[in-house]
């Protein structure tokens, strides 16, 4: 139980007796190796938090100096036992931090001492190595109590004596224990609004009845079945979280609730209504045979009418992802008027069809990848469909092609993800009825759109007219830059973030005419050298990681506008040449520049990957033998050349000299003995 410490925390903190740290009156004395607590802290301390020490007993005498103490921490020391008059002294106590120590030890004394605390509010009893008799006497005399965990302890079993007298409880934790039954055990906590069964062992809920409930998390058990009690009451529940379980069909809710965020995320759920080779359970009903004590009662439920049965009209998250499901039943998404988040992703659904019935007005999320979708239907003739759509996502599925005109209606539709389906871009005006393609022409809203994987090749025409793309990914295309870049002008203004992950780019490919990116991806493109319209751009994140470069341009930081621009640069995986780092250690010295990948960056030295931060000296020595063996061999090169052309010249001038003393002999006119 996290607890803040309120707006007194904003003077400086100061050193105090005792090596503990002060600000006004709260105590801070953690990690201190403390034995026992100080007693030379000020009177007047109201939060004293002793974490990580080596407390192992409170004694009877140890807070009698700090009456005014409303907040103690000793999470995390090896505290076996609380003395019963440790607490006498401190009545006032509100907020009690007993986290990860060693009570399971003595626990029937430290029930006593806090048996002595009528104000106390919040009790965190975590990671104390309890059994459930053990809690019982723990917090039986606590009626004050509005906040219990008791989570990460061995407990197995919850009943009616569990948790008796705790009639002012809100908030209860009982998160990773052993838990595999509860009979009664929450009956009595009648103002109890929140309750955290989650990764424990809970094999099925039935009968439930907690009407006051607001949150209830039983994520990560092994529930099959979850079955509220056929009461007309209104149940107060908000929020229910089944995700990570083994639900076998959608669960069984009240008639009546508040509930608006229904988590059923990793579950084995489907629907019979209609199976994936045509047949039908329509008629088939399951019988729970409910045993509580003497009494037995048998309850008869169609699989897929008890949808009917519950009140889902205020809810505005439902995740179903990571199921089984093949389809939903009719008019399923109808009764959800207020549904903002649908995720249907990782399920079985082969078609999935949108009418103006579902009354999907308010949705804004709709999450369908990773499916098995061959069709995505819309009623002919349909009105607005999906008019507050903001975020839809398609990826990973068998699409071909998306109803014609279907973003006429998502008027805000702002983020599309076509990834790894094998569609086409409509290239041309009026075509989109006649060709298997996504037109998303004139869309002025999308400004996220994700093509990756798609199988592009060379789009023509202006697919992106219209639109208002800032991020756009085109990653894993290798056709996509083999025909006219034409397509480029209509992202010219608005474009800021661009993926051209493993498309086959080479390094002539120009993308200059993009002025406006911030963040390029040219990863796994095999670039043998450094483009050089990169210069032009002001990018502040640039991705060249899995390609071919042996260097650098050494000028790089300085490369107006991209040097002064540049924050981010992703260098890994390319095969530098150790002997030309110079490009390496400018980047180092770049003031401002991040290279996140940096640890990972090598340089090849013959057959050996190097860091390039720590070479060896011996291959620092390699290097300049290399350096200077290439100096040697041009002076070996360029020594005959010059003594050829010195002795050609001698040869000639001893063999015309004559003719040219004569010559000069007689333009000057001046006789020359010889």
């Amino acid at each position: 139980l996290a607890v803040g410490w309120g707006s007194r925390m904003d003077a400086a903190w100061a050193p105090s007796p005792g090596g503990c740290e002060l600000v006004q009156s709260i105590m801070d004395c953690t990690g201190r190796w403390l034995s026992s607590i100080p007693g030379n802290l000020r009177g007047d301390t109201e939060k004293l938090f002793l974490d990580d020490n080596t407390i192992q007993v409170l004694g009877n005498a140890s807070l009698l100096l700090y009456p005014q103490l409303w907040h103690l921490s000793l999470t995390r020391n090896r505290l076996e036992l609380i003395e019963p008059g440790a607490f006498l002294s401190s009545q006032g106590l509100e907020v009690l931090s007993l986290r990860d120590n060693l009570l399971f030890t003595n626990y029937s004394l430290t029930a006593a001492a806090l048996s002595a605390l009528p104000a106390l509010r919040m009790l965190d009893l975590a990671g104390n190595q309890l059994r459930e008799d053990m809690v019982s006497v723990l917090v039986s005399n606590l009626s004050s109590l509005e906040s219990l965990s008791v989570a990460r302890n061995i407990i197995m079993r919850l009943d009616s004596s569990t948790f008796t007298n705790l009639t002012e409880l809100l908030e209860l934790n009982l998160e990773k224990n052993y838990i595999f039954e509860i009979d009664n055990a929450f009956e009595g906590l009648q103002r109890l609004q929140r309750l955290n069964l989650a990764y424990n062992y809970l094999p099925c809920l039935v009968g439930f009845d907690l009407t006051q409930l607001r949150v209830l998390n039983l994520s990560n058990n092994v529930i099959e079945w979850f079955l509220t009690m056929e009461i007309d009451d209104l149940f107060e529940l908000e929020v229910l979280d089944l995700s990570h379980n083994r639900l076998l069909f959608f669960p069984v809710l009240p008639q009546q609730s508040k509930l608006h965020s229904l988590l059923l995320q990793d579950n084995r759920m489907s629907f019979y209504q209609r199976l994936p080779n045509g047949t039908s359970l329509a008629n088939v009903t399951m019988q729970f045979l409910i045993i509580d004590g003497n009494s037995t009662n048998i309850t008869t439920v169609r699989l897929w009418d008890e949808l009917c049965h519950s009140n889902l009209s205020s809810l505005r998250l439902l995740d179903m992802s990571q199921n089984e499901v093949w389809g939903l039943p009719d008019d399923f998404l109808a009764q959800m008027p207020s549904l903002t988040h649908l995720k249907l992703n990782q399920n079985c659904l082969e078609a999935f069809h949108l009418s103006e019935e579902d009354a999907l007005a308010r949705l804004t999320e709709l999450d369908l990848s990773q499916n098995q979708l061959v069709e995505l239907g819309v009623k002919v003739g349909a009105g607005d469909i999906l008019p507050s759509l903001q975020l839809f996502n398609l990826s990973t599925n068998r699409l071909q092609a998306l109803p014609p005109g279907i973003f006429t209606h998502t008027r805000k539709i702002t983020t599309l993800d076509l990834s790894y389906n094998q569609v086409d871009l409509c290239p041309q005006p009026g075509e989109a009825q006649s060709l298997s393609c996504v037109d998303i022409r004139g869309v002025e809203t999308l400004s996220h759109l994700s093509l990756a994987g798609c199988g592009l090749q060379g789009m023509g025409g202006r697919p992106f007219q219209g639109t208002s793309l800032m991020h756009l990914d085109l990653s894993d295309n290798r056709q996509l830059l083999s025909g006219d870049l034409g397509w480029l002008q209509d992202l010219v203004l608005t474009l800021q973030v661009l993926s051209l992950r493993n498309t086959s780019l080479s390094s002539t490919t120009d993308f200059s005419a993009l002025s406006g990116l911030v963040r390029l991806d040219l990863s796994g493109n095999c670039l043998a050298a450094f483009p050089a319209w990169l210069g032009a751009l002001r990018l502040r994140s640039l991705d060249l990681r899995d390609n071919c470069l042996p260097a650098l341009p050494r000028d790089l930081p300085h490369q107006a506008p991209l040097g002064r621009s540049l924050r981010e640069l992703y260098l890994s995986q390319n095969p530098y040449n150790c002997c030309t780092l110079g490009w390496w250690d400018a980047l180092q010295q770049a003031q401002g520049l991040r290279v996140p990948d940096g640890p990972q960056v090598t340089c090849r030295h013959g057959p050996r990957a190097l860091s390039p931060g720590a070479l060896p000296q011996p291959v620092l020595q390699s290097c300049q033998w290399h350096t200077a063996n290439l100096e040697l061999l041009y002076l070996v090169l360029a020594l005959p050349t010059c003594l050829t052309l010195l002795v050609a010249f001698v040869v000639v001038f001893l063999m015309l000299k004559e003719k040219l003393l004569k010559m000069v002999k007689n333009r000057c006119g001046v006789s020359s003995p010889y």
